[in-house]
């Protein structure tokens, strides 16, 4: 058969701003897996200590603009008057490779993904509680009232979509947060499809 046994799944994370899903990814990536995570494009300048190609691709809105006329984005946003995006370059070769890809991206960019990729694997990150999650929408530091109550709103709006997800992991614990993630990636590879067992079976057939 091809070189590659399966295609890659693509993992879409999301959650409100300070349910750590940051440090999860980090940590899942860590392990050494046969996955990656993508990188997003965005037009908005650099904030004090981000890396260009790590923390994000920072582009001028003209090139991400040409690249959405080229249909080169699984999903982009215009979030406050920037853009942010996931290209489709590099998930897709990596897929293709048979990589795993993680994305981590907000409810809106997760719905597009769902439109595109129905076949992706959705995960919402919880706030261990609603106060937890109420200290640290707070503790943001010099926030106004308007923006505070932006903040609420927008975790809010996120978490009236986790109906649309296929698991929820509670980050009460960190570390018992990143073995359910990891959990749920180790399923998912595991799973079988139509496929895929025609392939295993014919296989069989042709050197047993």
């Amino acid at each position: 058969g091809s070189a590659v046994e399966h295609e890659g799944k693509l993992f879409v994370i999301s959650g409100p701003s300070g349910a750590g899903k940051g440090t999860i990814c980090k940590e899942v990536l860590d392990e050494g897996r046969n996955i990656k995570m993508s990188v997003s494009m965005t037009t908005r300048a650099p904030r004090v200590g981000e890396i260009d190609k790590i923390h994000y691709n920072f582009v001028d809105r003209d090139s991400f603009e040409r690249l959405i006329e080229e249909d080169g984005f699984i999903e982009y946003a215009d979030v406050y008057g920037n853009l942010y995006g996931t290209p489709k370059k590099d998930v897709l070769g990596w897929m293709e490779q048979g990589i795993d890809v993680i994305l981590e991206i907000d409810v809106q960019g997760a719905m597009q993904v769902r439109q595109s990729y129905p076949s992706g694997i959705f995960i919402f990150i919880l706030p261990p509680s609603i106060e937890e999650l109420r200290k640290r929408i707070e503790a943001r530091g010099s926030e106004t009232r308007e923006t505070m109550a932006r903040r609420r709103g927008m975790a809010m709006e996120e978490i009236s979509s986790i109906g649309r997800y296929d698991y929820r992991v509670i980050n009460d614990d960190l570390k018992s947060a990143i073995g359910k993630v990891r959990a749920i990636i180790t399923a998912e590879q595991c799973r079988l499809d139509a496929a895929e067992a025609e392939m295993i079976v014919n296989r069989y057939k042709e050197e047993l």
